[in-house]
């Protein structure tokens, strides 16, 4: 199986970004004026520090270093930075399936991970044959295309089992997504079985969002938070499209997301109360 690595090729290059822009603010250089003297254009110093652009040369890092006059021991971690941001995350060998910027990559490296789902259970906590069933619900494809996302989504829950630190997982979910026979009632067991079992874990909290919670803050669909331990890396929201998914990371849309989970989170029933409502659907779908 893929041992999914605990960085994020992605975010390592946003920080590497983020801290060359802090470094050439600091010596008093417009991007314009840095851009000149380093003989590059001013789209490409931008693409650099808003990561757009893959991979840094050490040739570029090491004139923006002296042009900025970045200490040595920062100087150092930079490289390493600029090192870790040219390897492919694990999700790379699946890039056919999650795409050039995938929710994986940010995943890999969160600290924090809060969803809201209304329609299905989160790909994190799904059982392969439930994962199936999903897609199947799709447009036709081949079985072989099948096999290859369902392999992807279940390397994907692998960080949810990472040594030392893997994420905290807070996920609500609605009653419509365990009322509804994704797959038949074998594969509806199998999947609340599995959320059961995994809902003990210390790093994972389950919620379910009862029906007669009537309406709630977040009607308007799906959307997944995730913070991160380094400071410097901001939290982003990504929300579910028909397409793929798209991150949003204007501050102010972010709060407005964290506020909203807040909401619905405090809506749904506890915990413990959930793993009561998953076994007595479970049951009923037993007789």
């Amino acid at each position: 199986m893929t041992r999914t690595p605990t960085y994020s090729p992605t975010v390592r290059r946003r920080r590497l970004g983020m801290l060359l822009r802090t470094a050439r603010d600091a010596a008093g250089l417009s991007s314009t004026a840095a851009a000149s003297r380093l003989g590059v254009s001013r789209a490409s110093l931008n693409k650099i520090e808003t990561a757009e652009t893959q991979r840094v040369r050490s040739t570029h890092l090491d004139d923006m270093i002296t042009l900025y006059g970045i200490p040595d021991q920062e100087a150092e971690e930079l490289h390493a930075l600029a090192k870790a941001a040219k390897v492919k995350g694990w999700w790379w060998k699946y890039r056919d399936v999650f795409g050039s910027e995938p929710l994986p990559d940010f995943e890999a490296e969160a600290s924090h991970i809060r969803t809201f789902q209304p329609q299905a259970i989160p790909g994190l906590l799904q059982t392969p044959e439930y994962a199936e069933a999903v897609f199947r619900g799709g447009r036709y494809t081949s079985a072989e295309r099948l096999d290859r996302l369902v392999e992807a989504r279940m390397t994907r829950r692998e960080i949810l089992h990472r040594h030392g630190s893997p994420p905290r997982l807070w996920a609500v979910i609605d009653e419509a997504v365990l009322r509804r026979p994704v797959g038949g009632p074998e594969v509806m067991r199998s999947q609340m079985d599995y959320l059961l079992h995994i809902g003990v874990l210390q790093n994972i909290d389950i919620q379910v969002l009862p029906f007669d919670v009537g309406a709630h803050a977040a009607m308007t669909g799906a959307f997944t938070i995730l913070e991160f331990p380094e400071p410097l890396d901001p939290t982003i929201v990504y929300t579910d499209t028909v397409g793929s998914g798209q991150f949003e990371e204007d501050p102010e849309e972010v709060t407005r997301y964290i506020g909203t989970f807040g909401d619905v989170q405090g809506a749904a029933a506890s915990t413990v109360m959930s793993a009561q409502i998953i076994e007595d659907i479970r049951k009923e779908g037993t007789r």
